[in-house]
């Protein structure tokens, strides 16, 4: 479909989208509703919007939300595509009903006179690239099934606390594997005790957890494992149950495996491989989520600031008055926010002017979770430059412009100290 001029068009439409059906309003000029429907979530729904719709082509469209199906339906069909803040759709729904009644009809017609009275500047979603959508929806994915094998960890480490005190002694880190085997070969204290000191040893070489500083100490927490217990009750239900968990990860396990295998073989073959593969301290895990969660589209921030924006890492300003303060971000995309996070604090080993910017923000107080956000706001401003250029990250270029512009850092660098 053609884009028209925002002064041009004459119908403006908005879906309010739910699981199994979507209500569509569409308005004139005038903000007079010349159109009003509600579709299954089918081929055959789809299929019929679009036939209803077709005398108002082109047609610009909003929605309350930027991913999933239903706004690639309406990609598809040649509409032009405006995402809606839901904090944002909710207002104008209380600008049209300020008595607070809420429907899904209600919902549609707010959003499209709001199109209409407001769209001009608002910015359209654009056909993504698909590399990027599977690799972020296989990083976001990923993160997930940590998430869920963190919460096993933890159900595990609650059974273990119940009826096998010896093992959470002997073994401090249970996301390895290892000590998950542990648990399917000696499911319970007395198992543990009946097997004795020569199959103890074979396990613990065989399952590389033979340490010459720990070996020892796990020995005889071993041979003293049937000291302190839970009781029968406790060691036969929590047994079976810590049985069952270590399995379940052990599946979970394989599966993140082939999970790291799929986005590295997908972030290789982008062409911003390079690029976010320099980012020091991002490594092959952050910088595959930060290269979906940025994309390709290098229109999509006009700016360094709207990056920052996006990414939650620049506050927000209140003032009135003689009153004004600033406040942490939470209207942000939080997978992007996340992994800027994780890669600040990773950079600080990477980079001396990274660890020295993030000291002189504690110096000041912060907490660290503050500094490494005001890590992370330097870090976007310079990986947006590197992304609009399509250059790597370069430490001595990067250190030139710190010489050229006098930064502060230099002076609290430990190699340009006197």
């Amino acid at each position: 479909m053609p884009t028209l001029p925002w002064d041009e068009r004459k119908h403006f439409a908005a879906l309010d989208w739910a699981s199994d059906h979507h209500d569509v309003v569409v308005v004139d000029l005038k903000g007079s509703v010349v159109e009003s429907l509600r579709i299954a979530h089918t081929a055959e729904g789809w299929a019929f919007l679009r036939e209803k719709l077709r005398g108002y082509e082109p047609l610009a469209i909003a929605v309350e939300t930027n991913q999933g199906l239903a706004v690639e339906q309406l990609l598809a069909a040649g509409y032009t595509v405006y995402p809606i803040n839901p904090k944002s759709a909710k207002r104008y729904r209380e600008r049209k009903a300020p008595t607070g009644v809420k429907d899904d009809w209600r919902d549609a017609w707010s959003a499209a006179d709001a199109l209409r009275v407001d769209g001009h500047g608002w910015k359209a979603l654009s056909p993504e690239d698909p590399l990027v959508a599977e690799l972020r929806l296989l990083t976001r994915d990923e993160v997930a099934l940590i998430q869920q094998r963190t919460g096993l960890i933890n159900q595990l480490h609650s059974a273990l606390a119940e009826y096998y005190p010896a093992a959470l002694a002997a073994f401090p880190d249970w996301t390895c594997p290892g000590t998950w085997a542990f648990i399917e070969t000696f499911p319970t204290p007395e198992a543990l005790s009946k097997a004795g000191r020569k199959k103890w040893e074979k396990f613990l070489r065989t399952h590389q957890l033979w340490r010459a500083e720990t070996c020892a100490q796990r020995l005889d927490i071993f041979t003293h494992a049937l000291d302190m217990t839970g009781s029968a009750a406790a060691v036969a239900a929590k047994s079976f149950l810590a049985v069952a968990v270590v399995k379940v990860l052990g599946t979970l396990e394989e599966q993140l495996r082939a999970y790291r295998e799929r986005i590295e073989q997908r972030f290789a073959q982008h062409p911003d491989h390079d690029l976010f593969g320099s980012l020091p301290g991002a490594g092959p895990k952050l910088a595959p989520r930060l290269l979906a969660e940025l994309g390709s589209q290098r229109d999509r921030f006009e700016s360094a600031e709207g990056l920052q924006a996006y990414a939650g890492t620049a506050p927000v300003t209140f003032q009135s008055g003689q009153i004004e303060r600033h406040v942490v971000r939470r209207a942000c995309a939080p997978f992007l926010r996340a992994s800027i996070h994780h890669w600040a604090n990773h950079s600080r080993k990477r980079c001396a002017w990274a660890q020295a910017y993030y000291q002189a923000h504690r110096a000041k107080g912060q907490s660290h979770a503050c500094a490494l956000r005001c890590l992370g706001q330097r870090w976007l401003k310079i990986l947006w430059k590197m992304w609009q250029d399509g250059t790597r990250y370069d430490e001595a270029l990067h250190t030139r412009n710190q010489l050229k512009h006098g930064s502060w850092l230099l002076a609290l660098q430990p190699e340009n100290r006197s």
